[in-house]
């Protein structure tokens, strides 16, 4: 999709469709007020009319509009004038991207940054209105014929700049660039995610990796069974042991800023397909158990973009890749493995696997002497009791560090909220016979799971995100939702604007 900010009116754009705005009450937002005067009213005749209310989301396409450049006007509720808030504001976007993909338009133009929308610039929205329609025109189609794949002609986003705003230009611009990066990283985690297990394994999501990096120039290791078992990498290698599948470290490295300035580190979580292992898993909806490497999808992605960017930073994506399967050969429950750390754990439920290989992965990271290190992970089903499917969790050892991150996630609009980490919470982890046991009990399951994390964290800034609410959906939509791809594009990017660029 191509991107063009311009300054046109909105009546003299020459687009397959111009979008514009209009709240309840026939209150016309300014672009649809330039419609109406050019046109001789053709948009206040429409609402005279009662068929349409303005109410958020709700859409009308126009045609033959005289005066207007655009093939087609579309008229897109925003709901009450002067109460428009940013969850609003993405709901009206994406309304207006599947009807323009219903109908099939190739190029419109979007001249919505003057709408007020609380606590948003015209940047802000820039980046919102750039990354919901390309959600709206995403499709993970290549394993049907083409006969039934849906149509994609969506080509050209124009994002007008209205004179107002004028100050705004270059802001917006970059701001549209950035969204644009973003937006590819979070289709690219999408798309290794909703690949089925069968495709994507350890190995397969090693060489999607190896191929990136070697696009952007990206350092990349690729660590297998031998490398493991000479670093102590025990846990790992147990959660392994059921599959035929080998695992594998992913390690990718970007290199943007000084050479002495400390790395961000990107920890994810690769289960490329999660049966439970002996603790087997119940058959409904296991087929939703390939993404159970979004995480390490996640970190992947958000390298990427950052690569694509240039950021002035230095950035390290490692994804401890692996299946968890019964097998004659799968750790059993009452287990005992010793991690790279040196510390023993009992195994005490199989499917409690992803903090095994987020250890090993945690404890690896060490040599690169990190500013942070930040973790992702679908880690518990306690998660979504606890939160739903709107917000990630976020832990940590640093406050400030998890004071950034909520940030990241209030502007990207992909929101975490904070879980306290007592150390109070650890006594659920002791076990009678190894250093620490892999589960805590039903209560406070997501804690307790950061907890276990937190023990292989000491040495450096750590914080985790559980992303098991937010990380796919079921349902009409059914797939990867690329999260938290876009909240750590937008840490990163604050952190580059902190070193002056």
């Amino acid at each position: 999709m191509e991107i063009v900010v311009q300054s046109s009116s909105p009546a003299a754009v020459t687009s397959d469709c111009v979008v514009v705005g209009v709240y309840e009450n026939a209150i016309l937002s300014p672009a649809a007020a330039s419609i109406d005067q050019e046109s001789g009213g053709v948009i206040r005749t429409f609402l005279s009319t009662g068929d349409f209310t303005g109410e958020c989301g709700h859409t009308q396409m126009l045609y033959q509009v005289p005066g207007i450049a655009a093939g087609r006007v579309l008229v897109l509720g925003l709901g009450t004038h002067g109460k428009i808030k940013d969850s609003q504001f993405q709901k009206a976007v994406l309304a207006a991207a599947r009807a323009l993909h219903h109908a099939q338009v190739g190029n419109a133009s979007f001249p919505l940054l003057d709408i007020p929308v609380a606590h948003r610039s015209a940047p802000a929205l820039t980046k919102m209105l750039v990354q919901t329609i390309a959600e709206a025109d995403y499709h993970f189609d290549r394993h049907k014929i083409p006969a039934d794949k849906p149509k994609r002609p969506f080509t050209t986003l124009q994002i007008p700049v209205p004179g107002s705003l004028s100050a705004e230009w270059a802001e917006v611009q970059a701001a549209a660039a950035a969204a644009q990066a973003t937006a590819r990283a979070v289709a690219w985690a999408k798309d290794l995610a909703n690949e089925p297990g069968n495709i994507c394994t350890p190995t397969w999501l090693a060489e999607q990796a190896e191929t990136m990096a070697r696009r952007l120039g990206i350092k990349s290791t690729i660590l297998g069974p031998e490398a493991m078992e000479e670093l102590g990498m025990r846990l790992l290698l147990g959660v392994a042991h059921g599959s035929r599948q080998p695992p594998r470290l992913i390690v990718l490295e970007y290199r943007g800023g000084a050479e002495d300035q400390a790395p961000i580190v990107l920890v994810g979580k690769g289960l490329t397909f999660d049966a439970g292992g002996i603790s087997l898993k119940p058959a409904d909806k296991m087929d939703e158990m390939k993404y159970d490497m979004c995480g390490g999808a996640s970190a992947l992605a958000a390298l990427q973009a950052a690569a694509e960017m240039k950021l002035p930073l230095n950035v390290i994506a490692v994804v401890p890749a692996s299946e968890n399967l019964p097998g004659g050969q799968a750790t059993k429950p009452g287990d005992i493995h010793r991690s790279m750390k040196g510390l023993s754990v009992e195994i005490i439920n199989t499917d409690a696997e992803g903090r095994l290989i987020l250890a090993d992965a945690l404890t690896y990271v060490e040599r690169f002497e990190p500013d942070v290190v930040i973790d992702m992970a679908t880690l518990t089903g306690a998660c979504v009791i606890a939160l739903g499917h709107q917000t990630a969790a976020v832990m940590g050892n640093h406050e400030g560090l998890v004071h950034d991150l909520l940030a990241a996630g209030r502007e990207s609009m992909d929101r975490a909220w904070e879980l306290p980490l007592f150390d109070t919470y650890q006594e659920q982890l002791k076990s009678p016979f190894a250093d620490l046991s892999n589960v805590g009990g039903r209560p406070a399951g997501t804690i307790t799971a950061a907890c276990f994390l937190s023990r292989f964290t000491e040495s450096y800034r750590w914080a985790h995100l559980d992303i098991a609410g937010v990380a796919w959906q079921s349902g009409e939509h059914k797939g990867a939702t690329g999260r938290p791809v876009p909240l750590l594009v937008e840490y990163l990017l604050q952190r580059a604007r902190q070193q002056g660029v």
